[in-house]
């Protein structure tokens, strides 16, 4: 792990280590597997990836999973800079073809939850079959809606990070580990 890293103006140091993020995401992959141990391909759920932030965390899981599943990714975010504009942007048509299917969401992370919310309601009014939400990081200080979260790989504190597919203004997601600003 790098001592530190600057990404446009700012610094950033070493938070999570890319180990401590495997052993968590062996932990998420063993209770999926778990749970959807009866999966057929004919059910097979879909693994939903929310792009861009959550495709490492995914390629991880997708790594780990034993059953059978399908996997789909679209674009959504709610963030610019270092802060949630509280609004979600991104591919919510995209979440059409989930009619009558089971779906893991995976996200790369959870804090104020707006994406979540949005796209769970998304996939409900569509008539998605089941909907689980899947995430590798959740900042429990910050959360505060009623959509469950089924997986959390782990917990942090309300620190902006960046690495293993996190970004600060496009930079910083090629980094295996996690780093935090450094204030």
């Amino acid at each position: 792990m790098e001592n530190k890293i600057t990404l446009h103006d700012k610094k950033f140091r070493p938070f999570i280590s890319y180990g401590e993020l495997q052993k968590a995401i062996d932990a998420v992959a063993q209770q999926l597997n778990a749970d959807f141990a009866d999966s057929t391909e004919e059910d097979a759920p879909i693994l939903f990836c929310t792009l861009n932030g959550a495709v490492m965390f995914a390629a991880e899981l997708l790594k780990r999973i034993h059953f059978p599943c399908v996997f789909k990714a679209a674009k959504m975010s709610s963030y610019v800079g270092t802060r949630s504009t509280g609004v979600v942007q991104g591919d919510l048509a995209a979440l059409a073809q989930f009619k009558d299917k089971r779906v893991i969401v995976v996200e790369d992370i959870v804090d104020t939850g707006n994406t979540i919310v949005a796209i769970s309601d998304q996939l409900k009014s569509l008539g998605a079959r089941e909907v689980r939400i899947c995430t590798m990081l959740l900042k429990p200080d910050v959360y505060d809606k009623s959509v469950k979260l089924d997986y959390v790989a782990m917990e942090i504190p309300n620190r902006f990070i960046v690495g293993f597919g996190l970004d600060y203004d496009d930079l910083g997601r090629n980094y295996e580990d996690i780093y935090v600003l450094d204030n």
